[in-house]
């Protein structure tokens, strides 16, 4: 460890308290992007956090956009690389109130049998998190005078609310955003003990699917086999998706899927994931997907075909001899690789049509489509940081892919053109976007302690 970082990490460590009463103090604010009482907050939010950027020497300010604020910050003068990151300040709306054991905007330092937790909405999603970076740039300054990196800062203000006007502000503004890679803090741990870098994530293309028969819903007595009924159509069709051994069978699905590389391979075996800890938690026993794909596997870097909800005839209680009208499902699908969604959307909907009976029509209505994302790994970046993290933590840093969609980190890609490095400290149980959110405070203060390390990893790097 360099004396420099060891300074910083001193400085960490003896400012611990004033650093929680800082995050204390934006935790007050219930900045609820989706809900329009609550839009006045979101700005108090946005101008909070420009005040505090400006107070370790970031020239910063609250952009206006058609939505919330998009708070831009700027600072550094080492000869590093030029780092953008982002966070976002807006939380989740806190209903059901009654769940909560305390104010969801009353933050508190909580004993528990697993040690202090903060505990607050936005706690973990993402004010603590964003706050860790905040914390180790400040300590960095204080110490040197300045950071050893070229720095931007995008904190969003609509990222709970679907971000609508992240993408034309990004688009606008490129060139003052535009960077050498992008720090995301908004992802988690692997377990307790071991750091990870998101280094895959995955798209996401959603279908609704409406198969039309009859004119009108019909007496199954007088009509039953007589009349086509789109609920058994439908059903046939779904069932096709998938054959016998899991693999996906619309046509040209695994164009641009890639094999796991053997390193990766390993760095997952060596996890110590328990694939029958996982499905026993939901009370299951067997993974259902892919036949030969172990389960890390199947949830990080393999595609998936899953129906999300079908609704047809009478659903209500009771009982009702009715053959419907019609027939429909939502289906998404989880992409990876270089899955182009565009074209698999029109796959999937020739697949459809290709099993539809005489009588029989189909309309479909989208739902998004986003490209997986895949980071360079062997940018020098990435394993600086994995050796700068497997130093402060128990175990060593993992690179690690994610079942779920962060479209943000694509959109650095695709508008940007920079790759994304994905760092976060939250833990499966901090209860985002539920009652009683929280998070570690041994996850906070390790967590600004590796931003400290990344930073001075990532500018020698």
């Amino acid at each position: 460890m360099s004396d420099a970082l060891n300074a910083v990490l001193d400085r960490i460590d003896a400012e611990l308290p004033a650093s929680l009463d800082r995050l204390f103090d934006l935790l007050r604010i219930p900045s609820i992007s989706t809900d329009p009482a609550h839009a006045g907050d979101v700005a108090r939010a946005a101008d909070w956090l420009v005040q505090d950027l400006e107070s370790i020497g970031f020239s910063a300010r609250a952009d206006q956009t058609a939505g919330h604020p998009m708070v831009v910050a700027k600072g550094g003068a080492g000869e590093g690389p030029h780092l953008l990151f982002y966070g976002h300040y807006d939380v989740q709306p806190v209903d059901p109130l009654d769940l909560w054991d305390r104010p969801p905007f009353e933050p508190e330092l909580q004993d528990t049998p697993n040690g202090k937790v903060i505990r607050a909405r936005g706690a973990s999603d993402d004010k603590g998190q964003l706050m860790t970076f905040v914390e180790a740039c400040r300590a960095w300054v204080a110490v040197h005078g300045s950071l050893p990196v070229k720095l931007t800062f995008c904190l969003e203000g609509e990222e709970e609310s679907g971000s609508p006007s992240l993408v034309p502000y990004l688009e606008g503004n490129r060139d003052a955003l535009r960077a050498d890679l992008a720090l995301i803090c908004d992802t988690g741990l692997f377990d307790a003990q071991t750091p990870a870098i998101t280094t895959m994530l995955r798209g996401l293309l959603g279908e609704e699917v409406v198969i039309h028969g009859p004119e009108r819903d019909l007496h199954s007595g007088h009509f039953g086999g007589a009349a086509i009924n789109p609920a058994r159509v439908l059903a046939r069709i779904l069932a096709d998706l998938h054959d016998d051994q899991g693999r996906i069978t619309v046509p040209d699905f695994y164009d641009g899927v890639p094999e796991l590389p053997e390193d990766l391979r390993a760095q997952w075996g060596g996890l110590g994931f328990d694939a029958d800890a996982f499905l026993g938690d939901v009370g299951l026993s067997q993974p259902a997907g892919e036949a030969g794909r172990s389960a890390l596997e199947m949830i990080w870097s393999r595609p998936t075909c899953e129906i999300n909800g079908m609704v047809s005839g009478y659903t209500g209680a009771g009982f009702k001899t009715v053959l419907p009208a019609q027939a429909s499902a939502k289906v998404s699908f989880r992409l990876v690789g270089q899955q182009d969604p565009h074209k698999l959307r029109e796959s999937f909907r020739e697949f459809v049509r290709a099993r539809l009976p005489e009588d029989c029509r189909v309309e479909f209505q989208e739902h998004g489509a986003s490209p997986a994302s895949v980071m360079e790994t062997a940018h020098p970046a990435f394993e600086a940081a994995r050796g700068a993290l497997s130093q402060e933590w128990p175990q060593p840093a993992a690179f690690v892919g994610a079942g779920g969609s962060i479209p943000i980190a694509g959109y650095f890609k695709t508008i940007l053109g920079m790759d994304s490095m994905l760092v976060g400290f939250s833990k499966e149980d901090d209860q985002i976007h539920s009652p009683n959110e929280k998070y570690d405070l041994a996850s906070y203060h390790r967590g600004i302690r590796s931003w400290a390390r990344i930073i001075e990893a990532v500018a020698k790097a």
